[in-house]
């Protein structure tokens, strides 16, 4: 087998190993098969040209030209003129496949199903980057840049599965990428014959060196680095806490696990939540029982969002500690503030994994196994180690804390220190908002007042419509536009309230959890995922932090927030159940399927009403940014690699046969001077060969047999411009090769990096470009000169005095 075809077979399967990470998010996964026989065609028409020959832009043209006439007969081949010819009406069966693909993907869970849609992203997607890794590695024979498409397609399929890709698929990717690398190699080093050749294994006698067993001992050393390589990038980030897991694990938790003390970025705690439930139908994620005589203001919080940067609300990083025996006492919490303590046993279902530990606000005590964290501003537990919620049992004692109006109207102000912090709103906040607020709370005597007047505007006074079908987005502009189109659901409520609170002085976050949920016939009470709700929490001296809710036909006001009644006290005498009737069910609660429009906007267990917690301003989902980014970042890699790409095929080109001897002679010597250019000996024209040699030599300390083959062609051209019958030279292409090696010899890393990638003589097409253009500008002008002077000129009259 040729090295070409090596290279060929190594980037195919390269690919197709790379794509391998793309399998578990969609079932069934036969789309695979589909894209590994397009993989298959465009290696089959590459081989083709490349032995025609083909210019590289034009084997590059086939094989897109194949791409597109294959997903053509695949997906549109109804619209299409003879099964495979594309025309207008195929382009606009493509656009509605793609909408219709976007449209599924924020649709359905992972693993979503194999629609039309999906199918057609997913097989174009491995084709782009299948043409763009066989145009690096075999058609411009530089496999190493081609790792950076095949990181990018495994970047996606991570990305979409929230770092879940796995090890197993990340393994694949590498060695395809190694194997593409040792094919490169093994390639380049064939060049040189049986240089390297390796002692023999078995001996035969009088058998020569390398006879008889495997020789080439830089391609086994090289598949025993790439080994090493990979057992290192599996194995050492167990080693290192702050990995946690490498890629082993699920998803990054995000904190430091080395012991006590540490930090936690936290993140959207329902972004893995909604990879690790798997249908869009609602599902019971925990069950209770608790001693309390109303559960109706029983919310279970995970965490809360306390930075605003204009784009996202997000938790900030913090410190984390073992979970202490008694929780400390709320910050801000006054004595004199009606408290009762309520006692609530948790079962959690086997289905339901999330790092985040669902408590009602604010815990006193948690009685929980495994390994658990505690972050203090948040009174938060977080997993450690891996651990999750997973069938998790566990007991929390929690405040059932109930101020009254006048404790909260004569609340003083808060503490300096936390009002700068939860009162900051980013410069970029539009003036509608501050504005809208001051409107609203006109009138208003104290910060209690203005937050009854901001909930009861968004959830009565204010004409707010509640509306899953309305795009999520948390940034500042998604706020205005929510402000002034008034529909939206928990998201737009919950951001909007804390922003506007904020801009009006009072220290405000958002908490992201569950309602209470539904309760059951045995006592018990059942949180589903739809049950996924975002609250603003505003901060009250002597109450400390304290929850609204302004999403209209969701949730329970309040007692504070509204007209006062009796209140859900604890019954002191009863006492929470740990019978068999707290085990959560296994299937699917009675709640009919989910329709579509919720399962894309806010209120299933794909995308929670707190998942666009991490949207930006215009609601982009997740899968349109990894799209975006990958787009760019091809974009960028063919853009960096042009230089590259032009400096290698006009040096194929120089050195290629020629039929004039003499062009082929100067065509080499112009190779040699920009290869001096690039190594930053800038050339000088004005100067003979022989003494363009020797300053190219005593300027770039090249060593002697490199200053030997610069002489020689120097020689070489001097003989082809003055000698009557110039005869043929020889060897020039090992002179070359000669002095390219001398150059790298003599020059430091960053010189022989910036040569290869960002070679100075490409100035050279600047130039071009500048010539052409002024050569285009003298024809016009002197065609229009012609113009007008072929045009008759009218005489005066002679009457015209």
């Amino acid at each position: 087998m040729s090295g070409r075809a090596r290279l060929t077979l190594a980037a195919f399967g390269a690919t197709l190993a790379a794509a391998t990470a793309l399998v578990p998010l969609v079932k069934p996964a036969t789309w695979i098969f589909t894209a590994a026989l397009l993989l298959g065609l465009q290696s089959a028409v590459g081989t083709v040209t490349r032995r025609v020959p083909l210019a590289r832009p034009l084997t590059i043209a086939a094989q897109a030209l194949v791409t597109l006439l294959v997903l053509t007969l695949v997906f549109a081949r109804e619209q299409a003129i003879l099964l495979v010819l594309p025309g207008p009406d195929v382009f606009a069966a493509f656009d509605t496949l793609f909408q219709a693909g976007v449209d599924d993907v924020g649709t359905y869970a992972i693993p979503a199903p194999n629609t039309p849609g999906i199918r057609l992203l997913l097989v174009t997607g491995v084709a782009v980057v299948g043409l763009v890794v066989d145009a690096l590695a075999v058609t411009f024979r530089s496999a190493a840049p081609a790792g950076l498409p095949l990181l990018a397609l495994y970047s996606v399929a991570a990305g979409l599965s929230g770092g879940g890709a796995g090890w197993l698929y990340f393994l694949f990717a590498a060695a395809g990428y190694l194997l593409l690398l040792l094919a490169e190699g093994r390639d380049r080093l064939s060049a040189w014959g049986r240089v390297f050749g390796g002692a023999q294994r078995s001996g035969r006698p009088g058998s020569a060196p390398g006879e008889g067993g495997p020789a080439f001992a830089p391609a086994r050393t090289g598949r025993r680095i790439g080994a090493v390589a990979m057992g290192i990038a599996l194995v050492v980030p167990f080693a290192l806490p702050g990995l946690s897991g490498g890629v082993f694990g699920g998803g990054g938790s995000g904190e430091d696990t080395g012991g006590k003390g540490g930090t936690i970025s936290a993140v959207n705690p329902l972004v893995s939540l909604q990879n690790d439930l798997r249908q869009p139908e609602d599902r019971e994620v925990l069950r209770y029982r608790t001693n309390a005589t109303d559960t109706g203001n029983m919310y279970l919080r995970l965490v809360a969002l306390d930075q605003f940067d204009g784009t996202a609300w997000k938790s900030s990083v913090r410190p984390i500690e073992d979970v202490p025996d008694e929780l400390p006492w709320p910050v801000g919490l006054s004595q004199e503030v009606r408290t009762t303590q309520i006692t609530t046993n948790f079962v959690a279902s086997t289905a339901y994994e999330q790092k985040w530990l669902p408590m009602p606000y604010p815990a006193a005590k948690v009685s929980i196994g495994g390994s658990w964290r505690y972050e203090p501003a948040g009174r938060m537990l977080v997993g450690d180690s891996g651990q999750n919620t997973r069938g998790a049992r566990y007991t929390v004692t929690s405040l059932d804390v109930r101020p009254s109006t006048e404790q909260l109207s004569a609340a003083p102000a808060a503490p300096d220190e936390l009002r700068r912090e939860y009162t900051r709103v980013p410069a970029s906040l539009p003036a509608d908002v501050r504005s809208t607020a001051l409107e609203v709370t006109r009138g208003a005597r104290n910060d209690y007042e203005r937050a009854v007047k901001l909930q009861d505007w968004f959830a009565e006074d204010g004409g707010f419509r509640y509306d899953v079908e309305v795009k999520s987005g948390t940034g500042v502009q998604a706020i205005s536009r929510f402000l002034k189109d008034k529909e939206g659901f928990c998201v737009h409520f919950s951001f909007s309230m804390a922003a506007m609170a904020r801009s009006l002085g009072i220290p405000a976050r958002v908490a992201v959890g569950f309602m209470p949920g539904t309760p059951q016939s045995d006592g018990s009470v059942s949180v589903g995922i739809r049950d996924a709700h975002a609250w603003p929490e505003l901060y009250f001296e002597g109450a400390g932090w304290t929850r609204f809710e302004p999403t209209p036909s969701r949730g329970t006001v309040p007692d504070y927030a509204r007209e006062q009644s009796s209140g859900g006290a604890a019954t002191p005498s009863a006492q929470p159940s740990t019978s068999a009737s707290a085990q959560p069910s296994a299937m699917p609660s009675s709640s009919e399927s989910c329709p579509p429009q919720l399962k894309r906007l806010g209120e299933c267990g794909q995308d929670q009403a707190a998942g666009g917690a991490a949207s930006d301003d215009g609601g982009l989902p997740p899968y349109v940014i990894a799209l975006i980014c990958l787009g760019i970042l091809l974009v960028l890699l063919a853009l960096l690699l042009l230089p590259l790409l032009w400096r290698t095929q006009v040096r194929a080109r120089r050195l290629g046969p020629a039929g004039d001897p003499v062009a082929r002679v100067l065509a080499v010597w112009q190779e040699i001077n920009d290869l001096a250019w690039d190594h930053g000996v800038a050339p000088d024209e004005s100067r003979t060969p022989r003494r363009t040699a020797a300053r190219l030599v005593r300027e770039a300390e090249l060593p002697q047999d490199a200053a030997d083959a610069v002489h020689r062609v120097a020689r070489a051209v001097e003989e082809a411009l003055y000698a009557p019958r110039p005869l043929p030279a020889t060897g020039l292409t090992e002179h070359v090769a000669v002095i390219r090696r001398g150059f790298h010899t003599v020059s430091s890393r960053g010189t022989r990096l910036r040569a290869r990638f960002a070679p100075r003589s490409a100035a050279r097409v600047v130039r071009a470009a500048q010539e052409s253009t002024t050569a285009l500008g003298n024809a016009w002008s002197a065609k229009t000169r012609a113009l007008l002077d072929s045009v008759p000129r009218r005489r005066p009259s002679r009457d015209a005095s």
